[in-house]
């Protein structure tokens, strides 16, 4: 029985732990998407103990810790940390095969030396020892230790981005970048959209009165931001929509900004068209755009009204309607208006749809234009990622991938790009292993 988690974890063949520990390990990081606060990055923020670095907003913990009847007390709820901390180092050990019974391995290892098992018998010395460490570790200093060369992080249009400029100034030398994320003026038929429009058109000083005007603030917006350092873009959708009909987009607009909650097609037709110009848009400035899609978001009615979004109780929606999603870049492409794009869907049975369509909308002059998005969230395991990596090599130029991003909240999830790695490299090598690939 090999020893776990030791050097060669993941690399099952000599060409594997030729190419991790000769080529891949030691590259630096470029973190393209995720969710940690430029804020923190800022001020430099220093963790009082580690279930504040570890548990504070990671919903895949907590869906762990529910799914074992942990008591919400003690998973997002008043139970002191110490406690919440016993908890989930009580479950751990049940949740062998899966990603984050390697993640907390691998982040114990990396930023706390500790090379043991975490289990209820040894948590209390893991606890004693983290904290030790997080008195000297400040979140700066996680992302100098983990080679990060760049972040993209998620911004709203209404972010006054000031965090982004600060770190410019201060020259801090990992480029920490603004991200675009405009959901919550597309999601016309979710709550709380025309207080949003509300506060985009006072930030503005554009009246928004209709479709076009929407967009005139969006991209009054989206200049800023382009100043700032973005030039990336990002959407979360259930599903890439196509229903071109101006008249039903200013219609739900209508409804929404009178109060109501306007029609499923009137809907789709407004996100359509907004998606359509922020497209156009990004095209022009030269920006990558990111379409995440197919959660099927807020299963669980009660602790929604509870706790809110992004608290561990999305699932798995439907997969990507393939005909939509060709339609929607068919149309940017005839106006030669389709940015670089990079699609997910979280559903794995769209891998080889998405790499068989993204194929189809390449253009000259552009290698990897149209990418096929790292597996994302419930597939960023071994089989999700080795699926992912298999299914778009078959497809499209492997060598073209751009690879992982965390899609985290926590910045101690850097390790999650040694996984990644250990896993490419695990593939990759295997094949040249089998002879089916060049051992250069």
């Amino acid at each position: 029985m090999k020893a776990f988690m030791d050097k060669d974890f993941l690399l099952g063949n000599e060409p594997a732990r030729i190419l991790y520990h000769s080529y891949a390990a030691d590259a630096p990081i470029i973190d393209y998407h995720c969710h940690i606060s430029p804020a923190q990055i800022a001020d430099d923020l220093r963790y009082e103990n580690i279930t504040q670095a570890w548990l504070g907003g990671d919903h895949y913990k907590w869906r762990l810790m529910r799914a074992a009847g942990v008591d919400e007390a003690l998973v997002t709820g008043g139970a002191p940390d110490r406690d919440k901390f016993l908890a989930f180092a009580a479950v751990l050990p049940r949740a062998v095969g899966h990603p984050v019974y390697h993640w907390a391995h691998l982040e114990l290892r990396r930023y706390f030396g500790y090379e043991g098992a975490l289990n209820a018998q040894t948590a209390g010395d893991v606890w004693s020892l983290c904290n030790e460490t997080l008195k000297t570790l400040s979140v700066r200093q996680v992302i100098r230790a983990s080679h990060v060369e760049a972040i993209c992080t998620t911004d709203d249009p209404l972010d006054d981005l000031e965090a982004h400029r600060r770190l410019a100034a201060e020259g801090f030398e990992t480029a920490v970048r603004p991200g675009w994320r405009p959901d919550k003026a597309v999601l016309v038929e979710k709550p709380g959209f025309a207080d949003y429009l509300g506060k985009l058109a006072a930030l503005t000083g554009i009246p928004i009165r209709s479709v076009a005007d929407v967009l005139a603030a969006l991209t009054a917006r989206l200049d800023v931001f382009h100043a700032v350092g973005c030039r990336i873009s990002d959407h979360g959708l259930d599903q890439i929509p196509y229903a071109p009909d101006p008249a039903a987009a200013e219609r739900a607009l209508g409804t929404a900004l009178s109060g109501g909650v306007p029609t499923a097609g009137d809907a789709e037709s407004y996100q359509y068209e907004i998606l359509h110009g922020l497209a156009v848009a990004y095209a022009r400035r030269g920006w990558v755009m990111q379409l995440h899609a197919g959660a099927l978001r807020n299963n669980n009615a009660r602790m929604f009204a509870r706790l809110g979004a992004d608290t561990g109780y999305d699932a798995i929606g439907q997969a990507i309607r393939p005909d939509k999603l060709s339609a929607f870049l068919d149309a940017l492409d005839k106006k030669d208006a389709l940015a670089k794009t990079i699609v997910y869907s979280l559903d794995p049975n769209d891998n080889m749809m998405l790499t068989s369509l993204l194929g189809c909308f390449g253009r000259d002059g552009v290698p990897g234009k149209m990418q096929h998005g790292s597996a994302w969230w419930f597939n960023d395991s071994i089989p999700g990622m080795t699926s992912q990596l298999t299914g778009l090599a078959t497809a499209l130029p492997l060598g073209q991938f751009i690879g992982m991003t965390t899609d985290s909240r926590s910045f101690f999830s850097y390790t999650r790009h040694e996984y990644f790695r250990r896993i490419l490299c695990n593939l990759v090598g295997g094949w040249a292993d089998a002879g089916e690939a060049d051992g250069d």
